[in-house]
């Protein structure tokens, strides 16, 4: 038995959950998500419970049991309390405002760079070297996140560039000059 896929969900109270076959759907406090998963795997709400269940013991459904209710806390711990990747920009004269409710990042190149956030996705600058990524959905937050570090990721001379809150960047040693 996969010892995530058989821990009980709880679904704290100002959550509903609805199970339609395969499709579950959350509501709560910060919106609603909804997401269809595998057929094989039974998914059961009991006593403000979820509970995830496999038809039998074959290696792609144990794969999916513990995957599939990784994917429904998620959720619910997303419509409750939300999801955050905070990026820090570093170099000279990079920095990040916002337009209204895009995100203008100066990095280095000939034009600034516009990013508009999808549905669901809240971005906000406490300071100009600062960027917040948050919303209800991980996978979400995850990928807009690496869409903003991608514009410029950390390099390993001088550590410029957007990197993740507390992510190590490895250095490297530059040329020593030639000796005569």
């Amino acid at each position: 038995m996969s010892r995530i896929g058989k821990k009980p969900i709880a679904v704290p109270a100002g959550v509903e959950v609805k199970i339609d076959g395969h499709t579950v759907t959350v509501k709560g406090p910060k919106g609603t998500l909804s997401r269809t998963l595998n057929e094989e795997m039974d998914i059961k709400l009991e006593n403000n419970e979820v509970l995830v269940s496999r038809p039998n013991d074959d290696i792609k459904n144990r794969s999916l049991h513990g995957l599939t209710r990784t994917l429904i806390n998620n959720m619910v711990v997303g419509v409750t309390q939300g999801f955050e990747k905070k990026l820090e920009i570093q170099g000279v004269g990079y920095n990040a405002q916002m337009q209204g409710k895009n995100l203008k990042l100066a990095l280095g190149f000939s034009h600034p760079v516009i990013i508009t956030p999808p549905e669901g996705i809240t971005i906000t600058t406490p300071s100009s070297v600062v960027i917040l990524v948050s919303g209800a959905d991980k996978e979400k937050v995850g990928q807009v996140a690496a869409e903003i570090r991608a514009w410029r990721e950390p390099e390993p001379y001088k550590g410029k560039g957007i990197r993740y809150s507390g992510e190590y960047v490895r250095r490297k040693a530059g040329k020593t000059g030639a000796t005569k």
